[in-house]
């Protein structure tokens, strides 16, 4: 059982029929958006329970549950393959973003949120010395982990092989990258691959891809959030894709 707080990242776990056990709303909290969780809790037969700030924020696993929190099934991670059947089901080019031990799950959410929003088909992660889905990464993802294919691998190093013998270019984003983003070729089946916080791509990781591409920047700084980072590729993609 996992705990899923906040009214955006609880509206949308309901909306994608996430199996929810019981639904929590702290005793006073009113408004249309409580109004609403109530209905939808209500027709898809969800028990609702008021309980106190005290015991609410007792439960709460994050500091921003909003006076609402869904005691849910455990999140389900996709498959791999999942993610690319997902893609040619759509006839679209596999667009898949690879996580390199991101820790922060304030930057997990972001990406998984900018992802979705993009259209990207999944997002991978690896097992260990990354976050996991948690309430925060919820909230900060604004429900969109409910809705996005997230599959947690093993050896991130074997499913990027896994990837290109499936087609996919892989397109790591480091400092001193051989090329500039805009270009190298994000329209066709790609792979990319953003790198832990302060160290960037583990070596082996970098090895594996087929591209080493930078992030043009003018200024006095010389780095970007992973979060920011993975957000302006990804549109850089959305944008070959589009023709935009």
């Amino acid at each position: 059982m996992r705990n899923i707080e906040g009214r955006n990242p609880v509206l949308e776990a309901i909306k994608a029929e996430v199996k929810i056990k019981k639904l929590l709303i702290q005793e006073g909290v009113k408004g249309k958006p409580i109004d609403e969780l109530i209905n939808l809790a209500t027709t898809a037969k969800i028990p609702v329970e008021k309980v106190s700030k005290a015991d609410l924020n007792e439960i709460a696993n994050s500091t921003a549950h909003q006076g609402i929190i869904a005691h849910a099934e455990e999140y389900r991670y996709a498959e791999v393959d999942e993610i690319i059947e997902y893609a040619k089901s759509k006839g679209e080019a596999p667009l898949v973003v690879i996580l390199d031990e991101i820790q922060d799950p304030h930057n997990l959410g972001s990406i998984i949120r900018t992802a979705n929003v993009a259209g990207v088909h999944g997002v991978i992660i690896p097992k260990h010395r990354t976050s996991r889905i948690t309430p925060v990464v919820s909230k900060s993802s604004a429900g969109a982990v409910e809705h996005t294919k997230l599959a947690m691998v093993t050896n991130l190093a074997r499913t990027i092989d896994d990837l290109k013998e499936a087609g996919l270019w892989i397109v790591g984003t480091a400092l001193g990258g051989e090329q500039i983003m805009y270009q190298v070729d994000l329209k066709g089946a790609t792979g990319i691959v953003i790198g832990n916080e302060g160290q960037g791509m583990r070596r082996l990781i970098k090895e594996k891809c087929d591209f080493i591409v930078q992030i043009p920047m003018y200024g006095q700084i010389n780095s970007l959030n992973a979060s920011v980072a993975a957000g302006t590729i990804i549109y850089e993609a959305v944008r070959q894709r589009h023709h935009v």
